[in-house]
């Protein structure tokens, strides 16, 4: 839990430069981070993993960093139950772009006449890819911080005529039998 970013070089040999490599970048936690495709000959970093957008003492509210390490924070603390969203959520993104956006993109860069003209496209494009993760990632922290918040499991309920507001139907699971005894042994009878 103390990985400030990882990645995975891809070398494609089919394509010749500029489309063959990709980074698959990721920030914070391994396990909790979503590799976004980076293309190795962008021009420009992606706002989201620009040096300078926020820092370890400096919150930013577009940087990915400090996006996905509060959506990491907010998974420790139910982590049974939230994680396995956060997984979901990884695998729709990963397998997005693994299936059909970065074959679409291969494509369009093939075709596009120019090696100057495909490393803008492939610039552009990972540096939408890093956006659009980013501003995903906070939308879904908000909504899982909804649904978890104050350690209960919210839903909403069903609307009610007339009223504004619809209600949530709030479940107030157990910890672990683990926890419990750990409770036990550190307090005794009190």
């Amino acid at each position: 839990q103390q990985t400030g970013f990882s990645f995975v070089a891809q070398s494609r040999g089919q394509y010749e430069w500029p489309i063959g490599g990709i980074m698959w970048f990721g920030v914070d936690d391994t396990d909790n981070t979503v590799y976004c495709p980076v293309y190795t000959c962008m021009t420009e970093i992606p706002e989201c993993f620009r040096e300078g957008n926020g820092s370890m003492t400096e919150w930013s509210e577009t940087s990915a960093f400090w996006t996905f390490n509060q959506m990491s924070n907010w998974a420790y603390t139910k982590y049974d139950y939230i994680h396995p969203e956060i997984r979901k959520a990884q695998r729709e993104m990963e397998e997005g772009w693994v299936n059909k956006a970065v074959p679409e993109m291969d494509k369009k860069a093939l075709a596009i006449k120019g090696r100057d003209a495909q490393v803008r496209e492939l610039t552009k494009f990972s540096c939408d890819q890093a956006s659009k993760m980013t501003k995903a990632w906070k939308s879904l922290y908000q909504a899982l911080f909804m649904k978890y918040m104050d350690g209960n499991v919210n839903t909403p309920g069903k609307p009610v005529a007339g009223q504004k507001y619809v209600p949530i139907d709030s479940k107030h699971p157990k910890y672990s039998d683990e926890y419990y005894q750990i409770l036990i042994e550190k307090t005794g009878d009190k």
